[in-house]
Formats: structure tokens, sequence, C-alpha cells
């Protein structure tokens, strides 16, 4: 019953608060209801009314009127807590599958403060934090990576519960929050490949695997490293993680090839992706082949960049919008 009614409740609300980078929230986009609290709250006081009519007993009423009354405040000041706070997008860096993307959010308050502002993504756990007033503050937000492309979490909540707890007001607000996902990298050797070139003197070099046997040197550990590369010797004398480093290629330039390698494409991917991240941690020219694609020679963070996203985005249509977390 509920899925034939989500694509409704999904349309109705990106009328109701369309996708924006900023977003100032309003009486149209708040809602509030009464939370468990407030739902038991409002038992006891059907309760207690019916005691004192039965009784009649008027320090009943009164209690009865008074805790109304208070309920019925607390409507008020729950929505003003989020009424006029501004949400803004900001930036977010790409990650790799198996890492946590981490959204940042700025909350910006025109007038008064805003007390214990929760955001996130059910079932996540949310943030909470307050915004001070006439200031703003940056919320970071993770979700984990678990497949490679653009990473949309669509609409995020945003709700508050102060001053008492009894009410619930939230929205949900869609700041087009995206990231890109890189492949996994796995380190594997690469077969011998013909390297490309646009001098027709340069009859192109090879990739040789990982040559084990042409030891260059010592260099910083990265987390693409594998372990058994540290240098534990090192290590034990203060000098921090290092791994050996051999030579993988010969010549000027190299082609990453994704014909030339297995058969499952993301296991491809994620080869292509770590041998895109040495080479360029080496600044060693290289070019990248994908069905439909080819990046000339190049080097640097750049050449780095495009060629990650080309792996990212291999195969890849261009997702439909996020479903709204219930």
């Amino acid at each position: 019953m509920i899925r034939r009614f989500k694509p409704l409740w999904n349309h109705w609300l990106s009328r109701r608060i369309p996708p924006g980078k900023n977003l100032r929230l309003s009486q149209r986009q708040i809602f509030i209801i009464p939370s468990r609290v407030g739902a038991m709250f409002i038992l006891a006081l059907m309760l207690m009314l019916l005691a004192a009519i039965n009784y009649q007993n008027s320090l009943a009423y009164g209690l009865t009127f008074l805790l109304g009354s208070v309920f019925i405040v607390a409507i008020l000041h729950t929505y003003l807590n989020l009424s006029g706070l501004t949400l803004k997008s900001g930036s977010a860096e790409p990650v790799f599958v198996g890492e946590h993307g981490r959204f940042t959010v700025r909350l910006e308050s025109d007038r008064r403060a805003h007390e214990a502002i929760a955001l996130g993504w059910p079932p996540e756990e949310l943030l909470q934090l307050d915004v001070a007033p006439l200031a703003g503050t940056d919320a970071e937000l993770a979700l984990p990576a678990s497949s490679r492309g653009w990473l949309r979490p669509g609409r995020l909540r945003v709700e508050s519960r102060f001053p008492l707890g009894i009410l619930v007001a939230w929205s949900w607000v869609d700041l087009d929050l995206e990231l890109l996902v890189y492949p996994r990298p796995i380190e594997g050797d690469l077969p011998l490949v013909s390297g490309h070139s646009d001098d027709p003197d340069d009859q192109g070099m090879h990739a040789q695997g990982t040559g084990a046997d042409d030891f260059q040197g010592l260099r910083a550990y990265q987390p693409t490293d594998s372990k058994r590369r540290l240098h534990w010797k090192a290590y034990s004398r203060g000098q921090g993680l290092l791994v050996k480093d051999f030579s993988a290629v010969s010549g000027r330039d190299v082609c990453l090839d994704f014909n030339t390698l297995g058969s499952d494409t993301e296991a491809r991917l994620s080869l292509l992706c770590y041998w895109v991240l040495q080479l360029s941690e080496r600044q060693h020219p290289f070019s990248l082949d994908l069905p439909g694609r080819h990046i000339a020679v190049n080097s640097g963070e750049q050449h780095r960049q495009q060629c990650l996203r080309a792996l990212a985005l291999h195969g890849l249509s261009a997702p439909a919008p996020s479903p709204v977390h219930e």
C-alpha cells in the first residue's frame, strides 16, 4: 500500500519543496506533528480530563487546562525553531568505493537562534547541532559509497524537537547534493600493451607489470599500496611508514587499455584505477583506452582527475532522481 502512494508523495513533495542549492525554511516547507512522547502527553491529558469530569475537581480541571496550554504554546516554539533557517549545499570531494562520501551543508540563521537542529538521511543517525543568531555553521554528513558513479543521497531530513520534545517539526529538502565515486583500486599486474604517441618517430613503450626485480627506492606509504611492500626496518627506526618502490614501466609513456584486461568489467576498472593512481604519483605520462573513449597521453593532477572520472562513469547512464528517504 505504501509503495503505491510513494510516487504520488514524491511528486507532491517535489512541487511543494522544489530542489535547489539554497533553501530558506518557511511555513510552506515545515510539517509538525506530536512525537511519541507528545502522543503519550495527549493521552495523559485526556485521562486527567475524564477524571476531572468524573470527580468535578476544580484543581484537576486547572492542571489539565494548564498542561494543555503548554502543549499549544510548544507548537509555536517548535515551529519557530525551524522557521527562518537557511540551508546551503557545500562542496563534496570524490571518494573510492568502500569509503564514506562526505557532504557539507551550511546552516545559517537570519535572526533568532536555532537549537538542537537534527539533519541526515534516516535510518542513518541524524547529526544534531545549534545555530547561533545571525551566524552560520557547517554540518558534515557521511554516507557509505557502495558503488561507483554519482552518489546522490536525495532529500535530506531536517527536524527539531526543541524545546520540550513533545512535538517534532521537520522538512524534506533537496539541496542537489552529489559526489563522484571512483572504482575501488585493486593492485595487480598489467599485461604488455603498446603505448600511443602522437610522434610518428616514437614507437611507443610498454607496461611491465609490477617489475618486482627492479627496485627504485623507498617512498611514503599510500592507502592504495600493498602491505607486503612495507619496509618494517625503516618503521622500527622511527622513519614512518615507507614502502619499497619498484619500477613498473619503461619508456616515456604507457597505455592503460581496458580491452587487454580480464573479463569482469568492475575488476578491469579497479585495476586501471590502481594504475592511474600509481602512474600519477610517479608523474609518469600515460594514456587511457576505454570502449568508446580515448584519453591521450599526459600527466599531472588534471589528467589524473580526468581518467578517474572516466573510470567512475564508464558504462553508466544518467541516474534517475533519488527517492525520498522515509
